[in-house]
């Protein structure tokens, strides 16, 4: 295998990862910043506060998006098996 094929496999994993995650990241980004919209609004200086909310909405989103992001994975996963007897 060339060092292009090598390459292009690293930068569409990266691509992937960043996409499969993007909704966990998002979710869990917009529910920290209403609880800090929240604490500052109110003066609760709660550290912990921010944690139950963001680890609620993180697994309510993999819930929601797990099959979708199966989906994508175990397709990468399959078109890279698929390429193995190619490299030479």
């Amino acid at each position: 295998m060339t060092a292009d094929g090598v390459l292009l496999i690293l930068r569409e994993s990266l691509l992937l990862i960043l996409l499969l995650s993007a909704p966990v990241m998002a979710v869990t980004m917009v529910i920290g910043l209403v609880v800090s919209l929240l604490q500052a609004t109110t003066q609760i200086q709660e550290q912990t506060l921010s944690y139950v909310p963001k680890l609620v909405a993180a697994f309510l989103t993999l819930a929601i998006t797990g099959p979708w992001i199966l989906e994508h994975a175990v397709h990468f996963s399959a078109e890279l098996f698929a390429t193995i007897p190619t490299i030479r």
